[in-house]
C-alpha cells in the first residue's frame, strides 16, 4: 500500500502537466545538446544520446523530482581538450569514471555542503546563468535574415500573450507549432534544427570505451573526471535548491549526488558524454507544470522518440522558435528583484552576488563563480564575527591579580586581537583568563591561549584559565601545550 502511494505521489499525481512540460523540454533539449556536443568536439549524437539516457536514468535514481538533467555546457567545456588530444573513447571512459566519483561523493554525503552556500551566492548563480542562456542565443541573433528577427518577435508575442487566452496548452508548444507551420507554408529563409547537425536515427547501444585498461589511461582521464564530477554536482545541487524554492518542496541532495553518478556512468556506457542538472530546462519544466519524476522521464523518452521516429520533422523546426523560448527562459530566470535589492541589502551580500555573476561571465565557469562567492561569504562572515570580539580587563585592589574577560569567538581572525589586549610587561603575581563568554573554534585560537599563558609565566605570573565550555575544553585538552614540559622553550625560545 505504501509502495502504491509513493508511486502515485512521485510519478502519477500530475500526469497531464508532466507530459506536456516534458514534451516542450524535449524539443528545447535538441539544439542545446547539439551545441554542447560541438563545444566538446564530438558528433551531435553523443550529446543527444547523453541527454536521453541521463534524463531517463535520473528520473529513477535522482533525489529531486521535476528537475531536468542532460548534457550541459558546464561539463562539455571541460572535455574539449581530452577529446582533441585522445579521442572520443577517452571521453566515454572519463564519463564513466566521473559517474563512479559522483556516487562516492554522494555516499560521503557531499550534499550537506549546500548549507554553506549563501542566498547571495545562489542569487548570483541564477542571474549569471540567465545571462549565459541569453548570450548562448546570440549566434542566432546576429548575421541572420530579417525574417528570422520577425519570427523571433512573433514567437515572443505568442509565448507571453497566449497564456492570457488559455493556460491549458503550454505557450512554448504553441510557439513551436505555429512558427514551424509558418516557415513551411511560406518557405521562410531561416535556420532550422537540421542545420545544426545530423540527428540520430537509431536507439543508443552499449559501447564499451576502446581504451587500454592501464594505469596510464587512468592518470590521463582522472583530472577530467574529477573536474566533471565536481562541477556537475555543484550545478546539480544548486539547481536542486532553486527547484526546491520554486516548488516549495524539499529534495534529497545526497541521493541526487548518487543519482547523477549513476546517470553519467550509464551515459558513458551507451556512447554519451557527461552531464548534470540544467537550470534553464528545469525552470521551463517547473513553470509549465512539471512536478513529478514523470516529467523528467517524459523529457528523455519523448526526446528519444522525436529523434528516432520523427527526426525528419524535428529537423524542420525553425531555430527562431527555440531561440524565443530560451529568451523567455532567460528573462524568467533572472532575479530582477535582486537589482532593486542592491540599494537596500547589506553591502557585503551585494558584493557576493555581483562577484559571483562577474566571475561566471568572465570565465563561463559556473563552479568557479560559486567558489568565489562562497569564499567571499566566508571571509565576510569571519570579518563580521571578528568585529564583535572583545577583551576586558580588571586589576584587583591589591594590584597582584589581573582578570582578562574574553567575549566572542576566538579563532584565526581574532587571535591577534586577543594577544594584543594582553599586557605581558605588567608586574603581576596572578593572571586569570575568563573564557566563560567565549568559544574556541580552531588551532589558531588554542595557540593564542598557549602563547598568552606561556608569556605570562615567563614574566613570573601564575595563570588560571576558567569558564571553558565543553567544546572549548575538549579542543584545549587535545591540542594545548602550555602545560607540557619545555613548552616555553619550544614556543617562545630562550
Amino acid at each position: 500500500m505504501i509502495l502504491v502511494s509513493t508511486l502515485r505521489r512521485d510519478w502519477f499525481s500530475n500526469v497531464r502537466g508532466d507530459l506536456l512540460s516534458g514534451l516542450v523540454v524535449a524539443l528545447a533539449l535538441i539544439p542545446e545538446a547539439i551545441g554542447f556536443s560541438l563545444i566538446a568536439g564530438v558528433d551531435p549524437r553523443v550529446g543527444l544520446y547523453a541527454s536521453v539516457i541521463i534524463a531517463i536514468v535520473i528520473s529513477f535514481s535522482g533525489g529531486r523530482p521535476a528537475m531536468i538533467s542532460a548534457a550541459t555546457a558546464a561539463t562539455a567545456v571541460l572535455m574539449g581538450s581530452l577529446v582533441r588530444e585522445h579521442g572520443l573513447d577517452y571521453l566515454l571512459a572519463a564519463t564513466i569514471l566521473a559517474g563512479i566519483i559522483q556516487v562516492g561523493m554522494g555516499l560521503a554525503r557531499v550534499g550537506y555542503v549546500m548549507r554553506f552556500v549563501s542566498r547571495s551566492v545562489i542569487t548570483g548563480f541564477v542571474n549569471a546563468l540567465a545571462i549565459l542562456i541569453f548570450m548562448a542565443q546570440l549566434p542566432e541573433l546576429t548575421g541572420v535574415t530579417w525574417q528570422s528577427y520577425v519570427m523571433i518577435a512573433a514567437g515572443l508575442a505568442i509565448l507571453y500573450l497566449f497564456p492570457r487566452i488559455t493556460k491549458s496548452i503550454p505557450s512554448p508548444l504553441v510557439c513551436i507549432f505555429i512558427l514551424t507551420a509558418i516557415a513551411l507554408t511560406f518557405g521562410i529563409d531561416t535556420r532550422s534544427v537540421a542545420d545544426l547537425g545530423t540527428l540520430p536515427d537509431a536507439l543508443p547501444t552499449l559501447v564499451l570505451p576502446n581504451v587500454p585498461l592501464t594505469l596510464e589511461t587512468f592518470w590521463i582521464i582522472l583530472p577530467y573526471s574529477i573536474a566533471v564530477a565536481a562541477v556537475g554536482l555543484l550545478e546539480s545541487l544548486l539547481t536542486a535548491s532553486i527547484v526546491d524554492q520554486m516548488t516549495e518542496t524539499t529534495s534529497d541532495k545526497n541521493r541526487e549526488s548518487i543519482g547523477q553518478g549513476i546517470a553519467n556512468f550509464v551515459s558513458g556506457l551507451f556512447g554519451g558524454m557527461a552531464g548534470c542538472a540544467m537550470i534553464g530546462q528545469s525552470t521551463i519544466n517547473v513553470k509549465l507544470g512539471g512536478r513529478t519524476r514523470l516529467s523528467t522521464f517524459a523529457a528523455g523518452a519523448i526526446l528519444l522518440f522525436l529523434l528516432v521516429v520523427l527526426g525528419e520533422w524535428v529537423g524542420l523546426i525553425p531555430m527562431p522558435a527555440l531561440v524565443a523560448i530560451m529568451i523567455m527562459v532567460s528573462i524568467g530566470t533572472f532575479n530582477w528583484g535582486s537589482l532593486r535589492d542592491l540599494a537596500s541589502h547589506p553591502r557585503r551580500s551585494s558584493v557576493v552576488m555581483l562577484a559571483t555573476v562577474a566571475t561566471v561571465l568572465a570565465t563561463h565557469n559556473l563552479a568557479l563563480g560559486v567558489g568565489v562567492g562562497v569564499l567571499l561569504s566566508g571571509i565576510f562572515f569571519a570579518w563580521k564575527v571578528a568585529q564583535i570580539f572583545r577583551v576586558f580587563s580588571a586589576l584587583s585592589d591589591d594590584g597582584t591579580l589581573r582578570i582578562y574577560r574574553v567575549e566572542g569567538q576566538l579563532f584565526f581572525a581574532t587571535a591577534e586581537d586577543f594577544l594584543a589586549a594582553m599586557d605581558f610587561v605588567e608586574a603581576l603575581e596572578h593572571v586569570r583568563l575568563d573564557l566563560s563568554a567565549a568559544h574556541l573554534w580552531d588551532l589558531t585560537g588554542v595557540n593564542a591561549i598557549d602563547t598568552a599563558v606561556l608569556k605570562f609565566r615567563r614574566a613570573g605570573a601564575e595563570v588560571e584559565i576558567i569558564g571553558l565550555n565543553q567544546a572549548s575544553a575538549t579542543i584545549m585538552d587535545k591540542f594545548a601545550v602550555h602545560d607540557q614540559p619545555g613548552a616555553i622553550e619550544r614556543m617562545l625560545g630562550h
